[in-house]
């Protein structure tokens, strides 16, 4: 009797390893919605000029440099 009962409690141990053993996966993958995005973009016009000024006796002096390379 004693041996039924060992074989019996290895049997039930190996079938819960056996379950515990197993797994399942489920994966859904939802639609992905794409929506346009809007950026807005302020340019600072004032600065822009203010610095095409600031930058303009440099360029000046660069074209006077190139001009007299030339000759």
């Amino acid at each position: 009797m004693r041996k039924v009962l060992m074989i019996l409690a290895v049997l039930t141990g190996l079938l819960f390893l056996a379950g515990a053993c197993s797994t399942r996966h489920a994966i859904e993958v939802a639609p992905v919605e794409v929506k346009p995005i809007h950026i807005t973009i302020d340019v600072n016009v004032k600065i822009d000029r203010a610095l095409d000024d600031f930058f303009s006796d440099i360029d000046k002096a660069e074209s006077k440099l190139q001009g007299s390379d030339k000759k």
